[in-house]
């Protein structure tokens, strides 16, 4: 049989071509030709029949109208009644016949005598035709050998009013007519025909084709070898051997795979899916169409190695043949190699879902929920409470937290989420806990160390079915966190020595996780209480800005976005917003160094762009000073810094790299005033530029960081049109209500960066609390000044602060007037403070000094020092500024006017005295 087989599998392809007709498929072809030509000679002599009657029919048809039309027509009895009916009716005939494309239209008396022809010389002739019918009224239609030839013609009555027959109409066609519109149709009979031919011929070339490809050009005999050789192998080799269709339907089983699947005799044809036995994934192989090399699948007790290949690799019909090896007494082994493989899957797929983020209770949730159901029932997770708080845990097992549950069922016993309570020495817990080691409780109704914790709850674990415990411990970096229990139910078997170390696997992959997110906790919390205790505690007081503020650190962690209110002397008030490029400690850190440069540097009271540049190159220098592998630098940060006067509602700001405030006007419009942008802090090189705005009292100024308008979702200018959307149309709204509306408006449910928002109003101070005074630069004016202002302070009520403010107004006039320059200008301004002004020409700086006993001079600023409340000096273009201000009597300390009690009459009216002279 071998050797037959192996002459059927090398037959000469070339003697295959070569059969020509004697092959199955050329019989075929020379068959299907012989079939294709009759069927189409027959359809063309039927068709040539069927267009000859239909052409006679429609001949007898067209006669038949043509002649009762005429009948019918008006003017036809009238002109039987003349004289000479043929001159009327001649025209006529002729001019309907050549319209209706008929050959002759014939007019005849009851006698048969012709009144028209289309032949003259016929007129007055008789009739040739039967008229009997036709004088009896009816309609007769013949076939005659007439004056034109063989004709197919039809007579009609022509009847008066009376229905008496007083004429006769014929019209017809002649035969030879009629077969010229056969002939004419003939070709394209033919022509239909022959396309038919072509295309049935075509077809059946097609279908031999392929007829040739499958037998492979065998003849008769051969296909029987074929065949028989086919039945030979299928039925010899101890192999089972399946095909499968491309549909999911069992082509052919030979007799050894129906042994080893226990297959019925009838399952050709059948679905694979439906067939009796068949475990589901082998089923799922079988009707997948994919390849396999040895996979092994169970069929009832049997361990069966199955390869599959599909079968139209090299043109043949799409499906698969499959072969079947009984390989039983590979079962043990290959029982635990699908052991070890769903052990490996389950710490791969915990591997992937365990840790995939820095939060503790969300790691020991996965923790939890990856065993379940593939290797646990339930699974709890107890951690140290101090633990989720970012801190280092206890040495034993108390303090601990339920932070995960997770079971096939809600319904179990076992103790709910966010428990705290303390294990006994006795548990299993606890054990684990203090050594570090797994515990195994194969027999939990069995044991008694772990009841005392909760009798009661214990029971109803019982109760319920739970019959084994592993608890593992949590233990990263030599800490134990906490601890893993894995329980087991009916109708599962319990745990043995093997789920043991698998439990300790799982548990170590997490334990990692959680101390990395506890450790962030414990981080993210540092850097938060680190920041918040650099921005601002409370708001200064003040009454030139009704203030209003937000701060929110991004859910990623602690940013370096930061705000401030400084207030200034002579009632000003500076505002500064800041952003420091990235998060953690080093930003919030940095962010601190630059708040406090801003309040030393103000301090100094330098206008905006002065102070930026100074803050410029402390941050160069701080770059410059830092090692680059112990920081990451400043370069990065930007800052906002404007100051607004309430006395003259002038607001000066300038910005590096930052974003331009925005203006809400008190009508509610709003605007994005143009303020020159500079370089980010740290670039060095370019200087900054101011912008000047005259503010009506009312005004709202917004400033922000880049977190409340840019989103990775949208693009900054559809964050600045929100922002507008936000703050316009409010007139009035209170800068409290500005702050919360505009997060509401802008900000996701769990903003990636942090955000600083500063909305502050504007008010005017105003002017009965303000008073100043040209001085001549005359010693003598000194005295003169005197008095005025005691006035001024008599008229405000202040008359007890006269004798300490007369002594620094002279102080300070009469070193103006020695040491400075003009013009001297004097202003007094009260408000939560007494504030006196002394302004010169000159940008000299006063020098306060200890003058020794013998000095005549020198203790002037000395005594300003002692005897104000604080003093100074600014710089101003026209020259400078020395000021000192005095603390009011509480008796008579006011709040700040709001804009509503601005716009009421003062109960006193603003007096500008002048000295005399």
């Amino acid at each position: 049989m071998a050797n037959r087989f192996a002459l059927f599998q090398h037959l000469s392809v070339k003697r295959l071509i070569g059969k020509s007709t004697r092959s199955v498929a050329g019989q075929v072809l020379v068959f299907q030709v012989a079939l294709v030509v009759a069927l189409v000679a027959c359809s063309v002599f039927a068709l040539v029949l069927q267009s000859e009657r239909d052409t006679s029919a429609e001949a007898r048809r067209r006669s038949t109208a043509v002649a009762q039309t005429f009948a019918h027509s008006p003017g036809v009895l009238a002109a039987l009644q003349t004289p000479d009916p043929s001159k009327i009716l001649q025209p006529l005939t002729e001019e309907a016949r050549r319209a209706a494309d008929v050959d002759f239209i014939v007019v005849m008396n009851t006698e048969g005598i012709r009144y028209t022809h289309p032949l003259p010389d016929r007129i007055g002739k008789r009739f040739v035709g039967e008229i009997e019918p036709s004088l009896a009224g009816k309609v007769y239609v013949e076939s005659v050998n007439g004056p034109l030839g063989r004709e197919v013609q039809a007579t009609v009555p022509i009847k008066n009013p009376d229905g008496e027959v007083v004429a006769l109409v014929s019209a017809g066609m002649k035969v030879k007519s009629v077969e010229s519109q056969l002939d004419r149709q003939l070709p394209i009979i033919l022509g239909a025909g022959a396309g038919a031919l072509a295309l049935s011929t075509g077809v059946t070339v097609l279908v031999v084709r392929r007829l040739r490809r499958q037998t492979h050009s065998l003849a008769p005999d051969e296909m029987t070898l074929m065949y028989e050789h086919h039945d030979t192998v299928l039925h010899s080799v101890r192999e089972g051997v399946l095909i499968v269709a491309a549909d999911g339907r069992l082509m052919l089983a030979n007799d050894e795979a129906r042994r080893l699947l226990g297959l019925p005799p009838d399952v050709e044809g059948r679905l694979v899916s439906e067939l009796p036995g068949l475990d589901p994934e082998t089923k799922a192989l079988l009707t997948s169409g994919q390849e396999a090399t040895d996979e092994v699948h169970l069929a009832g007790e049997r361990l069966l190695a199955v390869n599959q290949r599909p079968t139209d690799r090299k043109g043949g019909p799409k499906g698969t043949v499959v072969t079947l090896r009984d390989s039983t007494e590979l079962q043990a082994v290959t029982g635990r190699a699908e052991v070890a493989r769903e052990r490996l899957r389950l710490l791969y797929d915990a591997g992937l879902r365990i840790g995939t983020t820095l939060d503790v209770l969300r790691t020991a949730d996965e923790l939890a929920r990856v065993p379940v159901p593939r290797f646990a029932d339930f699974v709890t997770v107890d951690l140290a409470d101090a633990v989720l708080h970012g801190e280092e845990p206890a040495l034993t097992a108390t303090g601990m937290r339920r932070a995960a549950v997770c079971g096939v069922r809600t319904d179990h016993p076992l103790s709910e989420l966010g428990r705290l309570f303390d294990y006994l020495p006795s548990t299993p817990q606890a054990r684990g806990y203090g050594s570090g080691r797994s515990q195994l409780v194969s027999d939990l109704p069995a044991a008694t160390g772990w009841r005392v914790q909760d009798p009661e709850r214990a029971q109803a674990i019982i109760d319920y079915g739970i019959h084994s415990l592993i608890t593992a411990p949590i233990q990263a970096r030599g800490v134990v966190l906490g601890m893993a229990n894995f329980w087991r139910a009916q109708p599962h078997e319990r745990f043995d020595e093997e789920d043991l170390s698998l439990a300790e696997e799982l548990v170590a992959r997490a334990a990692i996780s959680i101390d990395n997110a506890r450790r962030y906790t414990r981080e993210h919390a540092l850097a938060v209480t680190l920041q918040r205790s650099l921005l601002p505690q409370a708001m200064p007081e003040q009454n030139a800005l009704d203030i209003a503020y937000r701060y929110l650190p991004a859910q990623s962690g602690v940013g370096g976005d930061w705000f401030d209110v400084i207030p200034l002397p002579g009632s000003r008030v500076a505002l500064a917003v800041g952003d420091v490029v990235g998060h953690g400690l080093h930003a919030a850190a940095t962010m601190g160094r630059l708040r406090t440069a801003v309040h030393n540097f103000s301090t100094l009271d330098l206008p905006p762009d002065e102070l930026l540049s100074h803050l410029d190159e402390l941050v160069g220098r701080i770059d410059q000073n830092e090692a680059a592998e112990s920081a990451a630098g400043v370069v990065g940060a930007t800052c906002l810094y404007g100051i607004y006067d309430p006395v003259t509602r002038r607001y000066v700001m300038a910005r590096a790299g930052h974003l331009a405030p925005a203006l809400v006007q008190p009508d509610g419009t709003v605007t994005f005033p143009d303020v020159p942008a500079g370089p980010p802090l740290g670039l060095g090189g370019m200087p900054f530029k101011t912008a000047e705005l005259c503010l009506a009292e009312g005004t709202q100024l917004v400033l922000y960081t880049d977190g409340l308008i840019e989103d990775r979702r949208r693009d900054l200018d559809v964050g600045m049109e929100l922002l507008r959307d936000a703050l316009t149309g409010h007139p009035g709204r209170p800068p409290e209500e500005t702050c919360r509306d505009v997060l509401d408006s802008l900000l996701p449910e769990r903003p990636k960066d942090d955000v600083a928002l500063l909305v502050a109003r504007t008010r005017e101070l105003p002017p009965d609390r303000i008073a100043d005074w040209d001085v001549p630069p005359d010693p003598a004016a000194v005295a003169g000044m005197r008095d005025a202002v005691s006035e001024k302070l008599e008229a405000w009520g202040l008359s007890e602060l006269g004798f300490t403010m007369e002594l620094i107004l002279s102080e300070l006039i009469t070193n103006a007037i020695r040491y400075g320059a003009g013009p001297i200008h004097v202003r007094l301004i009260r408000d939560r403070t007494l504030i006196c002004e002394v302004a010169d020409g000159s940008s000299t700086s006063p020098h306060l000094r200890y003058a020794a006993t013998t000095d005549e001079g020198g203790r002037g600023l000395f005594l300003v020092s002692q005897m104000a409340e604080r003093w100074g000096t600014r710089y101003t273009p026209q020259g400078k500024v020395i000021w000192a201000e005095q603390t009011l009597p509480e008796a008579i300390q006011q709040p700040a006017p709001t804009p509503a009690e601005a716009d009421t009459p003062p109960d006193e009216e603003a007096a500008d005295p002048k000295p005399p002279t």
